[in-house]
């Protein structure tokens, strides 16, 4: 219809649904923000939704900030379980951000409580861990419970960034939330590299602070 804004489908529960119809009660969803930041932690999240239908859940790259912010609270106080792994940029730059990502997977898991009896991770399956799993590609994008964590992780962090940015606003984090924006490369050139900056990401061959 002419003039209707066009908004993204939801996530939807087919993935999760097959599995309950496999005998798996408590699904999980996995996911983590942050991988591509210059400055920052890496956060993921475990979501196991309930039953209640959450209205426009999806990807949290494709909601707004306020969307993502009203979402957050609906998923919290809605889901059976949730939990959060924060890995920082010191560990990012000691293992490699994908390690660390793991890393905060397995302890977004670890809080859970009751454990999940399958995990659906977004792209990939998280090494030692010994429940079943399934990585599904664009999994954000596909499966509810999916989309439910990369907005937990988004939030979780972006409220980290607010608060880093309180600490230090040379670098504007409270914009960019850490990724590599023109202003964000001006202000590391004008101050050169954070405590809380990659220092294994380019374009970083520039001074510490």
């Amino acid at each position: 219809m002419a003039g209707r804004r066009h908004r993204p489908p939801s996530a939807r529960r087919t993935a999760e649904n097959a599995l309950r119809r496999l005998g798996f009660t408590r699904v999980a969803g996995v996911d983590e923000a942050g991988r591509g930041c210059l400055a920052g932690p890496v956060v993921a999240a475990a979501v196991v939704l309930s039953g209640r239908r959450l209205v426009g859940l999806r990807d949290s790259k494709l909601l707004t900030a306020a969307a993502r912010e009203r979402l957050y609270d609906r998923i919290l106080d809605s889901c059976l379980t949730w939990g959060v792994g924060v890995r920082g940029a010191d560990e990012v730059d000691r293992v490699n951000v994908h390690r660390a990502s793991l890393a905060a997977m397995r302890d977004a898991l670890r809080g859970l409580a009751p454990s999940p009896d399958f995990v659906l991770v977004d792209a990939f399956r998280i090494p030692f861990v010994f429940i079943p799993q399934r990585g599904v590609v664009g999994g954000d994008r596909q499966c509810a419970c999916i989309a439910a964590a990369s907005i937990v992780a988004k939030v979780t962090r972006d409220r980290e960034m607010l608060r880093l940015h309180r600490a230090d606003g040379r670098y504007g984090f409270d914009r960019h939330k850490g990724y590599a924006t023109p202003g964000h490369l001006d202000a590391v050139a004008r101050h050169g590299r954070s405590s809380v900056h990659r220092r294994t990401f380019r374009p970083f061959s520039l001074p510490d602070v």
